[in-house]
């Protein structure tokens, strides 16, 4: 296994060789993490924030893929809502996360990490109206 992409074994089938890059599987998991209600948004950089204002979405921020000797490990960043039940948000990323990479790459993980970095309270639209 290269550290840049990740070769699947076919079994019997003689057809080629697959070859799933990481930003793949970041794209899959940030999805599934954002699917969760509870999830306000994912973690990203300055960058990522300054092309989705341009009209790119980026699906994969807030994600880190390691592929290890042990496994595939994944680190989630996300930011809650605001009274929300942290570990069972954390604990439904998790398994949405697992499930959706093995159902579309059938790639199992070896962890699936989640960082919660911060707590999204009202809209600020909502103190500005009630001013």
């Amino acid at each position: 296994m290269s550290e840049h992409v990740l070769e699947m074994e076919n079994g019997h089938n003689s057809l080629g060789r697959v070859e799933i890059a990481p930003e793949v599987i970041e794209v899959i998991a940030g999805i599934a993490a954002s699917e969760i209600e509870g999830v306000a948004q994912m973690r990203g950089n300055f960058a990522a924030g300054v092309v989705e204002k341009l009209g790119k979405k980026n699906h994969g921020k807030g994600v880190k893929v390691d592929l290890t000797d042990r496994g595939i490990i994944i680190d989630i960043y996300c930011v809650m809502n605001f009274g929300v039940s942290i570990p069972t948000v954390s604990q439904k990323i998790q398994e949405n996360v697992r499930q959706a990479l093995l159902t579309m790459t059938g790639l199992e993980t070896a962890e699936v990490n989640v960082h919660v970095v911060g707590v999204q309270f009202e809209t600020p639209k909502a103190e500005a109206e009630v001013e």
